[in-house]
């Protein structure tokens, strides 16, 4: 089985943070991870993240994006590409928000990309990203339990 994760999720797959361990409970009986190719850079930058806040030391950087790497070329990460066509209907899917959805770009691409995939569910404790599934057709689903 193959589940879509945001960022933030598949980042907890490295990290040793709350949430880790039910998201890696989650991710253990998976084929595949399914991500937009941007949340690759999102996740190294919530590694870097740790690193200026302390959490983890340089080298503690580049073993987790080694890991990253190696769990990419073994397909277990997957990396969902998005051409100019898909950004150019992301920049439209806002026509069909109501003014009080809050939802941050980054986000609108997980979540146009995780539809256009096929993907009838997305993983994450982001709270508006969550809240924003159903404009996508979408399904949310945290399995921390509490949303951030």
């Amino acid at each position: 089985m193959v589940r879509y994760f945001d960022s933030a999720y598949i980042a907890k797959l490295y990290l040793l943070e709350h949430g880790s361990g039910p998201v890696r409970e989650l991710a253990a009986d998976l084929k595949a991870i399914g991500c937009c190719a941007h949340g690759r850079v999102e996740v190294a930058y919530v590694f870097h993240r740790k690193l200026r806040e302390g959490a983890i030391d340089h080298a503690g950087l580049q073993a987790r994006m080694d890991q990253m790497r190696m769990d990419t070329a073994g397909g277990f990460l997957r990396w969902l590409p998005m051409d100019g066509a898909f950004y150019e209907a992301a920049a439209d899917s806002v026509r069909e928000l109501a003014s009080d959805v809050w939802l941050r770009a980054a986000d609108a691409l997980h979540l146009m990309c995780a539809r256009d995939n096929g993907f009838e569910t997305v993983f994450s404790n982001d709270r508006h990203l969550l809240a924003a599934c159903p404009y996508f057709e979408l399904k949310g689903r945290d399995v921390i339990g509490s949303a951030a």
